[in-house]
């Protein structure tokens, strides 16, 4: 197991409501093709997409899978409560809804949405038919400041018990006489960082997400990125997200994909930030199993 600070992390209760998907008065959404349509999108409790489903393929924009949560709290005028939430849940934390016919019952972090500030939570299916729009869910929020104390690859959006389950291995060689540490991580994919679109240039990446662009088909053919899945750990090549998301050559980010795929221009599946490294000390692993679903199984 990699040595971590996991033991001086705070963890603390965060809580939200699940929202009601979204409609607007011009409800059309028009792809780079000009083709216009309704499509389902943000919100509500999503019933028959969950992570380790295709991301891709549906007729839909930005769906979210199982549950979308958001504290609607107002203090003082400012949206701090819906802050927190996002900022301080991590993927894998566990969630406990504490009102309505499924009361008790428990589901587990999945990623966080930007622009329309949601956390997704994943539940068993019979849970799932429990649940209610308005109902809340209460987070044990535990990952905020996790840091790996071997080498200087920074973690963000992960709970501490979620990275022990992922198979991480430190590799040292030497490259020109000089030692070199890398972390090596278990992805599904490879991602260009040219193809990443909205999102990228947020000042931080403790909450939101960035999205890829699937529109050129000659890159999605060369990556294969036709069976991206939610849930999916993916690495993103040539970026950094370590003060912010943004183009560098030879840096890493490691993301963990959050929503559907998308029609809009310059939009995509979403990636959520949990790994990077500007200097590239991040070495991905070709895995078909790098999966939130493979390793909450093992939680």
């Amino acid at each position: 197991m990699l040595k971590t600070n996991q033991d001086r992390l705070i963890c603390q209760s965060v809580v939200g409501e699940i929202t009601s998907p979204l409609g607007s008065i011009n409800p059309y959404r028009i792809n780079p093709e000009g083709h216009s349509d309704i499509y389902p999108g943000v919100g509500g409790i999503t019933y028959n997409l969950r992570i380790g489903d295709p991301a891709g393929g549906w007729f839909a924009d930005h769906v979210e899978p199982g549950v979308s949560i958001s504290n609607f709290t107002q203090f003082q005028g400012q949206p701090g409560p819906n802050r927190a939430l996002n900022q301080f849940s991590c993927a894998g934390n566990v969630a406990r809804v504490i009102s309505g016919e499924a009361k008790g019952q428990t589901g587990r972090v999945t990623g966080k949405h930007g622009g329309i500030e949601h956390v997704l939570v994943d539940f068993a299916p019979e849970v799932l038919d429990k649940l209610a729009i308005g109902d809340k869910i209460q987070i044990r929020a535990h990952g905020c400041g996790l840091q790996l104390c071997d080498i200087p690859v920074k973690v963000m959006n992960l709970d501490p018990a979620l990275l022990a389950m992922m198979p991480l291995n430190i590799n040292e060689s030497f490259k020109n006489k000089i030692l070199t540490t890398t972390l090596e991580v278990p992805v599904t994919h490879t991602i260009p960082a040219r193809i990443m679109g909205s999102g990228i240039g947020s000042s931080h990446s403790a909450s939101g997400d960035y999205d890829i662009q699937l529109f050129d088909e000659p890159t999605v053919a060369e990556f294969g990125l036709n069976d991206l899945k939610l849930g999916d750990f993916v690495a993103i090549i040539d970026a950094d997200a370590t003060f912010g998301r943004i183009y560098k050559t030879g840096g890493v980010v490691i993301g963990i994909v959050v929503h559907s795929d998308c029609v809009l221009a310059g939009h995509g599946p979403g990636v959520m930030v949990t790994m990077t490294s500007r200097d590239g000390q991040i070495a991905p692993r070709i895995d078909p199993e790098a999966n939130l679903k493979t390793y909450f199984a093992r939680l």
